[in-house]
């Protein structure tokens, strides 16, 4: 299936957002909050691939924290709370602000690094031996 940006676009959107396999649409990507799954239970995609590692916090801290940030900013200079009041407000906004969004962040990381088969260059045999090597230990676990 070949898509073109736009569609490609939609799709990583989608999937990430919904937390679902982005190779067919149907499976779960992740097996708890912020854990990627290992495997797709539908179409049995390997979710080694997947290596979104700080990224989430990342966009979350840029796109999240800031905006909540200058908007508590603006409130202590408008209305001049009390401190108490302001920590109050301030800290559960930040916390639930940052949180909540990491999950679809992570999901749309790891749909657009499957839909864009996105890899690091020079690491594809790096990758594939590491791969390699993870496999003949979990059979050799599996024998014993």
């Amino acid at each position: 299936m070949e898509l073109d940006d736009s569609e490609k676009t939609a799709w990583i959107f989608k999937s990430g957002w919904k937390g679902l396999c982005p190779r067919c649409g149907e499976g779960k990507m992740f097996k708890s909050w912020l854990k990627v799954s290992d495997r797709c239970e539908v179409c049995g995609l390997d979710y080694r691939f997947a290596s979104p590692d700080d990224g989430p916090a990342f966009f979350s801290l840029t796109f999240v924290a800031f905006p909540l940030l200058f908007f508590i900013v603006w409130l202590q200079v408008s209305l001049e709370l009390p401190l108490i009041v302001l920590l109050a407000i301030a800290i559960p906004l930040m916390g639930i602000g940052c949180v909540l969004p990491l999950r679809p962040i992570k999901g749309w990381l790891v749909a657009s690094q499957f839909v864009n088969k996105a890899q690091e260059a020079g690491t594809e045999k790096l990758w594939r031996d590491m791969h390699a090597r993870e496999d003949e230990v979990k059979q050799r676990e599996e024998k014993d």
